[in-house]
C-alpha cells in the first residue's frame, strides 16, 4: 500500500524555503510512529533537507537528475514515481513523505493519505490539496492535543473505490 502523510495548513500550506514552518511535537511523533519500519519515498530537495538519515527507515528518492549521488549511504535512487511504484509493489506499506512535486507526481498511485490538518492559515511557497479532491473519503478523525496558539487534528483518508 502506498500512502502519503503530511501536515497542511487550512490554507493548503505545507513548507516555506524547503522546510517545515510549524514544530508540532506530538506530530512528528505521529509521523515517527507511522513510518518507523518503512520505506520513506521522497524528492531531492526533500532528502537533502534532512539533518541525517531517519532511524529505522528505508530512504528512497526520487529525481530527475540522472547523475545524482545521494548525500547519505544507502539511499535508493529512482528517477521516476513509477519506477518507485513498481518497486513498491509486494511492500506491505509504503509512505510518501514530500515535497510537493513528489506528492503531486504519487498522488495517483497512493491508496490512503495521513494528514495533519492544522486549523490556522500560514505563509509558505509549497502548498498540498490533494485531500480536498473528491475521490478522498474521510475515514477517521482524531483531535490533536493541540498546541496554546494551534489546534489540530490527525486524518486518514482511503480513495474511494
Amino acid at each position: 500500500m502506498l500512502a502519503m502523510i503530511v501536515a497542511v495548513a487550512e490554507n493548503g500550506v505545507i513548507g516555506k524555503d524547503n522546510q517545515l514552518i510549524w514544530r508540532i511535537p506530538e506530530d512528528l511523533k505521529y509521523f515517527k510512529e507511522r513510518t518507523t519500519g518503512h520505506v520513506i519515498i521522497m524528492g531531492r530537495r526533500t532528502l537533502e533537507s534532512l539533518p541525517f538519515l531517519l532511524p529505522n527507515r528505508e530512504h528512497w528518492v526520487i529525481t530527475s537528475q540522472l547523475d545524482y549521488v545521494p548525500p547519505y549511504e544507502g539511499v535508493k535512487v529512482f528517477h521516476s514515481p513509477e519506477d518507485a511504484v513498481q518497486a513498491a509493489k509486494g511492500l506491505d506499506m509504503v509512505y510518501c513523505i514530500g515535497g510537493a512535486q513528489v506528492y503531486t507526481s504519487m498522488a495517483p498511485y497512493a491508496d490512503r493519505l495521513y494528514v495533519t490538518e492544522l486549523h490556522q492559515a500560514f505563509t509558505g511557497d509549497v502548498t498540498f490539496t490533494e485531500h480536498t479532491k473528491p475521490e478522498w473519503i474521510e475515514i477517521e478523525r482524531t483531535p490533536g492535543a493541540g498546541q496554546e496558539d494551534l489546534a489540530y487534528d490527525f486524518v486518514t483518508y482511503e480513495r474511494r473505490k
